[in-house]
């Protein structure tokens, strides 16, 4: 990990970066006496930056940029402080999982014990025959997965389903089951299971398809300005961590539109790429609407489709069987000939495609699906994108290369689901998040959290990355590890690139939006172990304080 003095540092700021209106206006802030990190390779380092309008007019010294100050100009005094461009959250689900903490019970919880009392409490104050729902729960990081059984005890007169924070499988109890028609003798839906006991009784754990079936059954809740304070609480979350633009991976029209409203309302506190949905692909096509279609607070990205499940639930579908689990390996969600379908479709018309693949087969099988229609429809930049990307083969990552693909990697996975990756093996593990092989290939890998599937924390992304430990300290796939420069790039300036904003945001430079992060410490002179401990105590959107510990 790279490491500077204040005099190499101070050495390392070059001249000053400016635009020409700022010659005849005053800026409405300066902020100075700072170690900014501008991810600009003309300028990489310096003291002090000059906002106006919202957008940064000045980067330089002290010296250079202060000169500039009005009398109406508002001056903050960094004192020192390590200053980065906002990160760029890639790829979550804001909204959805902002009204998940309105109308659900959470269940990051520790003990089965725990959980069920959670439930329990929710049930009481719940009439019986209406569903309970609880999030954010990890069959892992509990004694044992919960039971059908546990969740009767726990709520035995409503349908109760508890979904795992990665949003693959869901926990049901038996009113559930009996509410959707399955029994013992219930086929698995193509692209789902029904997990079933030794004795073939059903364990109450469902994945994919599976849950999609269960979850059609709830009765759709209308709550007025739900979606309003849905986006003001993950906002306070998604700023609080130092990400100041999202992308939301699965965004409908009602999510668009939300999005939307706040921004017209003046709400906003973070950046939008809505990647759409594929079920809105025809409504989107007949209002004549495309990637791109927006500005700099909400805009239009991709079509997101699956390909196949989820690493952290294990339903990834692998070219080997998971460890410990003979003849199984995990789920196709799409075949390819509806992958190629759809983006056939897509693609024609002016969008970008992100399709979701975790398992190498079904990276291989998006693979086919973008050389068919890159080679069918030609003449364009497409930054087609792969979420997730997870299990990659040097054959893949060059087939990617050619076809300029953007991989979207989980970045705080080894970190915090250190607990799974015993079902993927120390081998598996090397090819595995591979933020060294994509980099070295030269692609733009971007960071992202997948909340809730793993928290919304850039600075456990960086620790992931850069020494490839999970919490008790087990290494996995240390060939994969990163410099925390790199690290900090594929958190802001790729993020920017995968949704064609590199020239709007991602670093800090004159011209673009001023959003940029004040850290407590620095991550330089920082044990690399100790990165998720740093505390973020200031976050600028568009030139404002959204957020100030």
């Amino acid at each position: 990990m790279s490491s500077f003095s204040r005099r190499e540092f101070l050495h390392g700021v070059s001249g000053l970066l400016l635009l020409p209106l700022l010659r005849a206006e005053q800026p409405d802030v300066i902020l100075f006496n700072g170690k900014i990190w501008t991810v600009d390779e003309n300028q990489p380092l310096a003291q002090a930056v000059a906002v106006s309008a919202g957008r940064l007019v000045a980067v330089g010294s002290d010296h250079d940029v202060v000169a500039y100050a009005g009398g109406n100009t508002r001056r903050f005094d960094l004192s020192g402080k390590i200053v980065l461009p906002g990160f760029i959250d890639a790829h979550s689900h804001p909204l959805e999982s902002g009204r998940a903490h309105l109308r659900m019970v959470a269940c990051d919880l520790p003990t089965i014990a725990q959980v069920v009392a959670a439930v329990k409490a929710r049930a009481a104050k719940t009439p019986p025959g209406q569903w309970v729902q609880g999030f954010l729960y990890d069959d892992s990081k509990t004694e044992h997965p919960i039971t059908r059984e546990e969740l009767d005890a726990a709520a035995p007169d409503h349908p109760s389903i508890i979904y795992h924070r990665g949003g693959h499988i869901a926990f049901v109890n038996s009113l559930a089951l009996k509410a959707a028609g399955v029994d013992e003798a219930t086929p698995d839906p193509e692209g789902g299971r029904y997990e079933h006991g030794p004795s073939r009784r059903l364990t109450g754990r469902v994945a994919d398809k599976a849950v999609e079936g269960i979850k059609r059954l709830i009765p759709l809740q209308s709550i007025p300005d739900e979606d309003r304070d849905a986006l003001k609480l993950i906002q306070k979350m998604v700023t609080s961590k130092g990400i100041t633009s999202v992308g939301d991976a699965s965004a409908s029209p009602m999510d668009l539109h939300a999005y939307q409203n706040a921004h017209s309302a003046g709400e906003l506190s973070m950046r939008v790429y809505c990647i759409m949905i594929v079920d809105s692909l025809d409504r989107m096509l007949a209002a004549g609407i495309r990637t791109g279609l927006g500005d700099e607070w909400v805009r239009v990205g991709g079509i997101k489709q699956f390909a196949d499940g989820s690493i952290s639930e294990r339903t990834a579908r692998l070219s080997q069987p998971y460890v410990g689990m003979p003849d199984y390996y995990g789920l196709f969600l799409s075949s390819e000939e509806e992958l190629y379908e759809n983006s056939k479709k897509a693609y024609g018309a002016g969008w970008q495609l992100c399709t979701h693949a975790n398992g190498d087969v079904a990276i291989d099988r998006v693979l086919k699906v973008y050389e068919r229609v890159q080679r069918e429809i030609p003449g364009r930049e497409p930054r087609n994108r792969i979420e997730h990307c997870t299990l990659i083969n040097d054959a893949l990552v060059r087939r990617m290369r050619t076809l300029n693909v953007t991989p979207v990697p989980f970045s705080g996975y080894v970190y915090y689901h250190g607990e799974k990756m015993h079902y993927y093996g120390a081998e598996r593990l090397t090819h595995m998040f591979a933020m060294r092989s994509f980099l070295d290939a030269g692609l733009r890998p971007t960071d992202s959290s997948d909340y809730t599937a793993s928290p919304l924390e850039p600075m456990m992304w960086l620790q992931s990355q850069v020494t490839r430990k999970d919490k008790q300290g087990n290494a996995w796939g240390t060939n994969q590890r990163i410099t925390l420069e790199e690290a900090i790039r594929c958190g802001t300036i790729n993020g920017a690139y995968a949704s064609f904003e590199e020239n709007v945001k991602g670093s800090i430079e004159p011209g673009k939006v001023a959003d940029l992060i004040v850290l407590g410490r620095d991550p330089f002179h920082e044990d690399p172990a100790a990165l998720s401990t740093i505390p973020v105590e200031g976050t600028m959107v568009g030139g404002k304080w959204v957020y100030e510990s």
